[in-house]
């Protein structure tokens, strides 16, 4: 059973993985679309819930959607009310069809046992076969749903052997209701589905039948249980946002169970269950209408009360303590009016603040790879990789924000300013996964215990400083929005790859020579070349910005650059000489050109 646990654990991270770098447009704008009513991610959840047949497995895919920044808490909410609607479908399928059905029906292949190993299936020729395109996403997604799956079909199958006992278990308490609440909620957590549990009833309720008022207590107890084991299992290792979705499935459970609780004892005092009700025995059909009515009534009445559960999660799961780094970061999110759309000055005025913002949140990640050369501390591996998922959202909602403006950008200085924008954002979106894949080459080494040599740190501490001096005039060229400092960035940018070139010649020295291993040689030489496109991102920025006002230069920058560097440009020529002497004489690389 733990074993299957283990197996649905990391099943639900491989999947969240897989989301996360499938976090591109399309699929995100199209749950916001569905999601943007909680009537209409309510159908979403229930149809989701049906088609897997797991509202356990829904919840959690849900959540990986939050975390995934595909939905947002307030959007996931519909979703979760929805999932606990979806689940009842099951037991009406089971119902429906004949345990003893070959592969003719079409329902056949949505079985869990079937359905998981079919996602595993696609999912690995996806990877290692297809490899194209978004392929291989989309491949880690149906692995580790089918890896979800498995688990969830191991747990079940660890306690198949108590089969017996919980039947008798779950239709032992027709006299003592909160007995028989503690039994539902007791085998389901067990078995980890609160359709596996049903399916239990509806088999005893087809051999030797049960009554109602020894089986509506047990299914608000599976109800309740249901959602308290997704809790569980999907806060761990979670953000507060995700946490708080499972916490409203908790919250909307209690509820429901609350509601169904006072209206049985209500309509019972009121002689609308009668003995004839009350006593009735129920077949497996009656078990499903029973825990359908109780899935699907409570939603229905308590769907327009989603926002008061959203603020009640909210307070029982603050947002964790933020520095101030972080809360400038969604500050300036929340800068991005909507309504600003219609004024693109305006509007790329506002999102002009935000890249800025960006530049600076990628100085800070590159500062902190470079810190991580001197000193390496894990603490500082996880802020890194905290403030690249922020990079990620500020430029998704920057690229979204400024793309929205298109319909009403008239003004050609507008349309080239926007233009502009995209490509600078997508430059500091670069350079901040270029920092990350720096941290990744440092951590490889702090993990292999095999530091650099004296002369590869000292090589390396000059790269840094003369790549982080390009970066920090790139980041205040694009806010001070000046040409002058835009054109003293590409003579910078030629001295780095001079600079670079001639540390690789050092270093393939050293590793002839044997004073530098060969594992080390290799991070030492991805961590050059990461350098070097920092530069090259930086340059593509400023050369952006010079064709932002010469239409000679946009949409011909490789050409411009071309020319540039074999012309007697003399203010170029000037810039390249003074850098040049200054940097390789401040790192001792030999004589001036």
């Amino acid at each position: 059973m733990l074993g299957g646990l283990s197996m649905f654990l990391y099943g639900m991270r491989v999947m969240g993985d897989g989301l996360s770098s499938c976090s591109g447009g399309a699929m995100k704008a199209a749950l916001e679309k569905v999601t943007s009513r909680p009537a209409l991610g309510f159908l979403l959840g229930a149809l989701v819930t049906c088609m897997i047949q797991s509202s356990h497995a829904a919840i959690v895919l849900t959540v990986g959607l939050v975390g995934a920044g595909f939905l947002t808490f307030r959007q996931s909410i519909g979703i979760v009310l929805g999932a606990n609607v979806g689940t009842a479908i099951t037991a009406q399928i089971i119902r429906l069809m004949d345990v003893q059905a070959g592969t003719g029906s079409v329902l056949y292949f949505f079985n869990a046992k079937n359905l998981a190993p079919m996602a595993l299936i696609a999912g690995i020729v996806l990877i290692m076969f297809v490899k194209r395109g978004a392929s291989k996403n989309v491949g880690t997604i149906a692995v580790g749903f089918g890896v979800l799956f498995m688990g969830l079909i191991s747990m079940s199958d660890a306690v198949s052997s108590f089969g017996d006992s919980l039947s008798r278990m779950l239709t032992a308490f027709e006299g003592n209701y909160f007995l028989g609440f503690l039994a539902g909620a007791g085998v389901t957590a067990v078995i980890q589905s609160s359709s596996a549990v049903i399916g239990i009833l509806q088999s005893v309720a087809s051999s030797v039948g049960v009554r109602f008022c020894g089986v509506f207590a047990v299914i608000i107890g599976v109800n309740v249980a249901d959602s308290i084991s997704a809790y569980a299992v999907s806060r761990i290792g979670a953000k507060p946002e995700q946490i708080r979705t499972v916490t409203v499935h908790v919250i909307y459970n209690l509820c429901a169970a609350v509601l169904i609780a006072l209206a049985m004892a209500v309509l019972r005092a009121a002689g609308v269950l009668g003995d004839g009700l009350w006593y009735s025995s129920l077949d497996s059909g009656g078990v499903a209408n029973i825990h359908g009515l109780f899935r699907l009534v409570p939603a229905v009445l308590l769907l327009p009360l989603s926002g008061q559960f959203a603020r009640l999660a909210e307070k029982l799961v603050p947002d964790k303590p933020m520095d101030e780094e972080d809360r400038d970061i969604l500050e300036n999110l929340r800068e991005l009016d909507s309504h600003l759309v219609t004024s693109p000055s305006l509007a790329l005025a506002q999102s002009a603040h935000l890249i800025g913002h960006m530049g600076d949140v990628a100085l800070h990640n590159y500062d902190a790879a470079r810190q991580q050369l001197f000193e390496f501390d894990p603490k500082r591996t996880e802020r890194i990789a905290q403030r690249e998922e922020l990079l990620d959202r500020m430029a998704d909602a920057a690229n979204q924000y400024v793309v929205s403006l298109s319909p009403y950008v008239n003004r050609d200085l507008d349309n080239r300013a926007q233009n502009f924008q995209i490509k600078a954002l997508t430059c500091f979106e670069r350079i901040g996964d270029l920092a990350q894949n720096i941290q990744h080459d440092q951590e490889h080494l702090a993990e292999k215990g095999k530091p650099l040599s004296d002369d590869a740190m000292t090589d390396l501490k000059g790269a840094f400083t003369v790549v982080r001096d390009i970066l920090a005039m790139t980041v205040d060229v694009f806010k001070s929005d000046d040409l002058a400092k835009a054109r003293a960035v590409e003579p910078l940018e030629e001295v780095i790859d001079d600079i670079i070139e001639v540390m690789k010649a050092r270093h393939v020295e050293r590793m002839t020579s044997g004073s530098c291993d060969m594992f080390s040689g290799i991070q030492y030489e991805n961590i050059l070349q990461n350098l070097e496109r920092v530069s090259d991102q930086c340059s593509d920025l400023a050369v952006y910005m010079l064709g932002r006002s010469d239409t000679s230069i946009s949409g011909q920058e490789h050409h411009y650059l071309h020319e540039l560097h074999h012309s007697d440009n003399a203010a170029y020529q000037r810039m390249f000489r003074e850098n040049y002497r200054k940097y390789f004489q401040q790192l001792h690389l030999g004589e001036e050109k």
